[in-house]
Order: structure tokens, then sequence, then C-alpha cells
């Protein structure tokens, strides 16, 4: 296990074992030094806070709700004057990005990147110090270790437990940078499962491996949880975290028979990985209140980001929707009645061998070409789909067409589905689900 990152999770859970009215001090406390720094420290945030009337003599005293709210937009608009380290940069981000390989995690050797998983344009990075991604990796331990005391922790993580993680992991994504920074952390050992694996190839790998613990997308675990039910592979899993997307209860309920293993729903993102958790037990998820402040102001939902001062994030809106309710006597953390984040639907096809093969949604959504505002995937059978596909401009069509084919087939010789059918048509435009305030990427 990493010594240095014990004394993190142990503060961390000792925070989940404070009084409700604690956490509020707790919280209070953070966020002042968060905004005070920021405002030292991060141009943008200077500016804008003097334009609202905010200032070095009362920042302090106002209420968060009087802060300037920014959105992804303005962050990255602005996000060379709102870091508050003079060598980041969004043109360096993006050819790190570019050029570096997976395996090397820091940028200029003490900032770790991740980029959003927007389905279109340029990537969206984010950034985190060592000091910030310690403390998520803490917050994310707690939670899929959660209801764990801790000498339970330490026993489970001295045993070494295999770990599975399924998702997509061919990128910077949070999750995956985060999973597998957790797993060394605590010193388990770790299977990387790409969505985009064939699915003739789950069956070997997972036999093979005999994970004790399942990380995934809700819709990817329910792709193991059916392989065990139908006997395909045999394990003794003892928890699934899900992460992700949306984790529906009769799809919890699915997954907790499948394996007969307690079923745990982190909720996080790219702006923050480690945002709230939810057990079987829990009316509601649980806020992770000493690392974030969420609020909810004319249904939309606000986040500041406690304990990351490299990138400042202060009331940023997020376009998930969500319920806020009030703690219960379990823990001191304020709860969500409901988060409907995304929630994509897999496109299955034959597989050309008398089975069927599948195609992630999280896994084809990261097509980056010039010219290219937003794209959707709508199937036509089992063995073709199309790529409805907005442009910038008339005269980047036959561009964007082209390599909008090229990436496809890329993806689907992959994954052995190099027979399906598919076309690439142009729409004016691609409307956001109404409940959810966000684009499906699968019709």
């Amino acid at each position: 296990m990493d010594i240095k990152l014990l004394p993190e999770i142990y503060r961390s859970k000792k925070n989940a074992e404070l009084s409700y009215e604690k956490m509020q001090e707790l919280q209070k406390r953070s966020l002042s030094r968060l905004l005070m720094y920021a405002y030292e420290n991060s141009q943008y945030y200077r500016e804008s806070f003097n334009k609202a009337g905010i200032n070095a003599e009362n920042i302090l005293e106002l209420p968060l709700s009087a802060f300037p709210t920014i959105d992804k937009g303005i962050l990255m608009d602005n996000f060379d004057t709102i870091v508050t380290e003079g060598d980041l940069t969004q043109k360096e981000l993006a050819e790190f990005d570019k050029n570096a390989a997976l395996d090397e995690k820091l940028f200029k050797k003490k900032y770790h990147i991740v980029h959003s998983s927007g389905s279109t344009g340029n990537p969206k990075y984010f950034v985190y110090d060592k000091r910030a991604w310690n403390a998520m990796l803490a917050g994310m331990i707690r939670a899929a270790l959660w209801g764990m005391s801790i000498p339970q922790m330490i026993k489970f993580i001295a045993k070494r437990p295999r770990i599975l993680y399924v998702a997509a992991t061919d990128g910077r994504y949070g999750g995956a940078m985060a999973v597998g920074d957790g797993i060394q952390g605590c010193g388990a050992k770790q299977l990387f499962l790409d969505v985009n694996t064939p699915l003739c190839d789950w069956i070997d790998k997972i036999q093979e491996f005999q994970p004790d613990m399942i990380v995934g997308y809700p819709s990817a675990v329910k792709i193991a949880s059916e392989l065990a039910s139908e006997g395909k592979i045999s394990v003794d899993v003892k928890r699934v975290v899900s992460c992700g997307e949306s984790l529906g209860a009769g799809l919890r309920e699915y997954i907790h028979k499948a394996f007969d293993a307690e079923v745990i729903n982190f909720y996080g993102a790219s702006e923050s990985i480690a945002l709230g958790v939810e057990d079987e037990k829990s009316d509601g998820m649980y806020l992770f209140d000493d690392m974030n402040v969420i609020e909810v102001e004319n249904g939309n939902m606000y986040l500041t980001v406690l304990y990351n001062y490299a990138q400042p994030l202060i009331r940023y809106k997020l376009s998930d929707n969500i319920t806020l309710k009030a703690p219960d006597t379990r823990y001191p953390f304020t709860r969500s009645e409901s988060i409907m984040g995304r929630d994509e639907d897999i496109m299955w096809f034959d597989d050309g061998r008398g089975g069927k093969e599948f195609l992630h949604p999280l896994a084809i959504e990261g097509f980056c070409i010039d010219g290219l505002l937003d794209y959707q995937f709508r199937k036509i059978s089992n063995s073709e789909f199309e790529i409805l596909a907005e442009v910038s401009d008339i005269d980047k069509r036959d561009f964007v067409i082209k390599e909008l084919l090229s990436q496809m087939r890329a993806i689907l010789d992959k994954k052995q589905l190099s027979h399906i059918r598919f076309e690439v048509k142009l729409t004016s435009g691609i409307a956001p689900n109404p409940k959810t305030g966000k684009k499906a990427l699968v019709i």
C-alpha cells in the first residue's frame, strides 16, 4: 500500500464519523480557504469577484450564493487565467494528451490530467495536482469500501484483493485513471477490461483473473452479471462498485443476485471524481460535504470543489439533475433524493458467428474531429446503424464524414464487427433529453 495515502484515507474515513454540525463547520472552513486562495491566486476569479462587488474585505462574510457561477464553456474559454499555476495552459495539455503515452501519468511531473467524456469537439481537460489527487483517491477508496470500519478496511486491503475494472480505459478518463491509482495505492491486483474488448474475450479474462471486486459502468457490469447468471463465468465476487452511469433499483438488484455481492453506487465527475456514494441501506445518495459543496438553484446543480486549488471550480454548473434532502442519522452528509445523470443504451448486434456482440456508448463518444459539432447513434437493426452528425461548416462536411467513417471502422474492427453496416447522415441539430438535460448518444 502507498504509505502516502494512509493519512488521507484515515482522515477521510474519520470525517464520515463526525456529527452533521461538525461536518458543516469543516465544510465552511474549507470553503473559506478556497475562496480566499482563488481570489489571491487566480486572475479570472479575482476579476470576476471584484465585478460582483466581492473583495478581500468581505469575501468571507458573504454566502456562497452571492458568488458568480461558471460553466464548462466559461472554464475552457478562460482556462489559462482560472488556474492558479503559471505553467498550466490548455494548449500544452492538449499536446500532452495527444503525444504522451497513457502510462506517462503526470504532466510536467506534477499534474494529473483527465479529460471529460464529452462527445464532440476538442477534449475538455481538468487538472489535479498531487495533493488534490491524493485527497480524491482517499475519498474514492472510502466510497469503494463504504460501510467498512477502519480495521475491516485494513483487513480487506491486506489480502491484496483482485479488482476488475470494466469501462472505457483507452484514454485519460478520470474514472479509469483514479481507479488504477487507487488499486495500485492499496497494493491490490488489477485487471482493466475495456468495453471495446470482444465479448468472447471477457469470459476468458474474467474467469482466469477471478476478481474479488468488480468496479465499472453499471451497463458493463450488467453484461458480466449475465455471464455469471448464464454460467459462462464462475467467480466469487464480494463487492461491486457501480460508477459512471445511473444505477436503477432493478439493475442493482439484478447485479446483487447474479454475484451474491454487496453493490455500492459511486457518484463522480471529471470535475470532481469523488462526489458521493450510495449503499443498499441508503435512502438516497450521500454527498461528500467534506470534499465539495453542491447547491441546487432554479433546478440547476452547482459544484464547488474544496480540495483542488490548482484549478479552482467555484459554483460550476453541472448538467446532472438532483434533489437535495436532509441528512439522516447514519452519516453526517447531505443527501440527494435522486441523481439523474447519463443513462445510455448499449447497442447489440449479431456477431456473425451465431452470437451477440455490443458497442458501448461511452467507448464510442470520443470522436474529436474538426468541424464536428455533435453526433448521435441510431440503431436500425441487429446488423446496421447510422451516425447522425451535425457539422459547423458545410465546407467541412466531406472531411467530417470521411473521418467518422474511418474512426468508426477502426472501432468495429477491434470489436470483430467489421460486417456491420453503417452510414453517416447529416442533421441540423441534436436535442437534449428533457429529463436529464443531456443529449442521448444512442437512440
